[in-house]
């Protein structure tokens, strides 16, 4: 059926972007702890990519609401699939930021916490992941368990967070602990996109929010 083949359609281009969003953040990993700057660059080019298929894909839903009145469902898939994209595009802009700090970052020494940002930031991409996999499985259960993730990068903010607020022996220009702070603020805060991602998933599924 059409509808049907719409609708598959749409699912693939949500995890095309997905994929381009996973990128993003691989690239962000890079521009930060590997000093790549070339990556940082990278990422505003794809982010132009990952908003271009955003548009296009909030249009195609809109489109088979409104011309097809879908069944409950398809119309839960599809108002769920609108939200999870907006979670997505935030995931990408993040990105998107942590690749510009990456940059101002450039020229100051290696602070001593970054291992731990770099944790940090890869429980992100994990937590990802595992939407992705969870919207590519329609599988609610692994959507839901990305939440006990989300703890630990929460936590991890708040370690991070009070080291770095509570340096003393600062020398020089504190521009690098803020930015770092702001680093930190990012990731948390992808880590909320990405349990919203979960979330909308199971919701999918079971149709309980």
């Amino acid at each position: 059926m059409e509808f049907e083949r719409q609708i598959r359609r749409v699912q693939r281009d949500v995890l095309r972007m997905g994929a381009l969003v996973e990128n993003s953040c691989w690239l962000a990993r890079r521009s930060l702890f590997d000093r790549d700057l070339e990556a940082a660059q990278q990422i505003v080019m794809q982010d132009k990519q990952i908003d271009q298929l955003y548009r296009q894909i909030e249009l195609d839903c809109v489109n088979l609401i409104a011309l097809q009145t879908p069944v409950t469902q398809d119309l839960r898939l599809l108002s769920a699939l609108m939200q999870l994209i907006r979670d997505l595009e935030r995931i990408g802009d993040y990105a998107e930021d942590l690749g510009e700090i990456a940059v101002k970052l450039f020229p100051y020494p290696v602070h001593s916490c970054m291992d731990d940002v770099q944790v940090m930031l890869d429980r992100c991409r994990a937590m990802l992941a595992m939407g992705l996999v969870a919207l590519s499985d329609l599988d609610a259960e692994s959507g839901l368990d990305i939440k006990i993730k989300d703890d630990a990068v929460d936590s991890d903010y708040e370690t991070l967070y009070n080291l770095l607020a509570h340096q003393t022996d600062v020398k020089g220009t504190i521009e690098p602990i803020v930015l770092l702070v702001l680093v930190i603020r990012h990731l948390e805060r992808m880590a909320d996109h990405a349990t919203n991602i979960g979330k909308r998933v199971a919701y999918i599924v079971t149709g309980q929010r």
